[in-house]
């Protein structure tokens, strides 16, 4: 290589940092508001009966939990996995009997809090695909 192709400091691009989902939707404001809403759309919804059952009364330290999950997974702050009680998805899932009318109430509950968050559509749409996985991931029966 000559030279002239080879890259010098005044003609090289700097580094470029990369955005992450949780910077796309909207840092941590969103990722609490979607954390926030799903919990509540879930308490409220009859079509959601089967998976608030699986949950205490007090929502609020599950939804603390996955505020800071999302946080994480979205390329954030590694609030969850800081805990040092930390459990994978699939650990933490295994008690509960998840099929598939399960996994339909939580992906409604959560595509109704991605919808209410006004999430952009290319963003909401990555998500669902991934959440789906996730959520089918997560069934025991």
């Amino acid at each position: 290589m000559s030279n002239a192709t080879m890259p010098t400091a005044s003609t090289s691009k700097p580094p470029t940092t990369q955005t992450t989902p949780y910077d796309l939707i909207g840092g941590e404001a969103v990722v609490r508001r979607l954390a926030d809403r799903f919990y509540e759309i879930m308490d409220t919804d009859p079509g959601a009966r089967r998976i608030r059952a699986m949950h205490g009364t007090d929502l609020g330290p599950i939804r603390q939990l996955l505020f800071e999950f999302l946080s994480a997974w979205l390329g954030g702050p590694a609030l969850y996995f800081n805990r040092p009680e930390h459990r994978c998805v699939m650990s933490a899932h295994r008690p509960y009997a998840i099929g598939e009318a399960e996994r339909d109430e939580w992906m409604m509950c959560m595509r109704a809090a991605m919808d209410d968050c006004a999430l952009p559509a290319e963003m909401r749409a990555l998500l669902d695909q991934a959440f789906s996985r996730m959520a089918n991931a997560v069934r025991s029966r």
